[in-house]
């Protein structure tokens, strides 16, 4: 067996237990996704994904006047009087049949 070195790599909590639970379902455990992930960094010689910064930040609500904030309202309601917009139920629907929530 090749000889192994230690990692130890803090994380929160709830993002292990997350990606545990994909890894297990997966049958993969932990240890081999971290040396899964090593080796590409190895062959790619990179991070093994695209790692960019989104087009465009979320508005901030204390960063808008008025005018500003009336403005992203009212394109909100011109969206749902067009039929752009989506109800709670469906989307509750959508969450329960892809997410089993």
């Amino acid at each position: 067996m090749a000889r192994t070195s230690n990692i130890f790599a803090r994380v929160e909590p709830d993002l292990k237990e997350q990606a545990e639970q994909v890894l297990s379902q997966l049958g993969i455990p932990m240890s081999n996704a971290v040396s899964m992930f090593l080796h590409q960094v190895v062959l790619q010689r990179g991070i093994p994904f695209e790692m960019k910064l989104p087009n465009s930040a979320p508005l901030n609500y204390q960063d808008l006047s008025k005018e500003q904030f009336d403005a992203e309202i009212q394109k909100g309601m011109d969206s749902l009087d067009s039929g752009k917009g989506y109800s709670a139920e469906s989307i509750a629907a959508e969450m329960r049949r892809d997410f089993g929530v």
